[in-house]
């Protein structure tokens, strides 16, 4: 039961990664043209697809919290090892769903903020290239 619901874990969690990704591409793909401007923004925006897959499955399957339904707990030496019920797989596949997500969130929370700082950036140069080609000659 336990390997099933470990590839099951796995495979909702690439799911929602996926889904995840597929919904914020066309955004992350215009701030890195915007930013970069440049073809590299291309690689840029692939890694940062593979980087939400990578972080999404490694926080939606908690192989540590799984583990109690392998082996009992070391903190009690009465403790039994927790039997997969129909209520447990409902809740761990809820928890995978929301660990995935919340993962990403954060990936995109520090993607976002770093992309603010850097479009004020581009976007200050700009400023000062127009101005510069603006103020007239003596």
């Amino acid at each position: 039961m336990f390997p099933t619901l470990l590839l099951v874990t796995f495979l909702v969690a690439l799911a929602v990664s996926t889904a995840t990704a597929l919904v914020f591409a066309r955004s992350i793909k215009g701030i890195l043209n915007r930013i970069i401007a440049d073809e590299i923004s291309a690689a840029w925006f692939r890694y940062l697809n593979f980087a939400i897959l990578v972080v999404g499955v490694s926080a939606g399957v908690r192989i540590y919290a799984l583990e109690r339904y392998v082996t009992p707990s070391r903190d009690d030496k009465d403790a039994k090892i927790i039997e997969l019920t129909n209520h447990r797989w409902l809740l761990e596949l809820y928890r995978t769903v929301i660990e995935t997500l919340q993962g990403i969130a954060w990936l995109l929370l520090v993607f976002f903020a770093f992309a603010l700082i850097a479009y004020v950036i581009v976007r200050l140069g700009e400023l000062k290239r127009k101005s510069a080609h603006e103020t007239p000659k003596p």
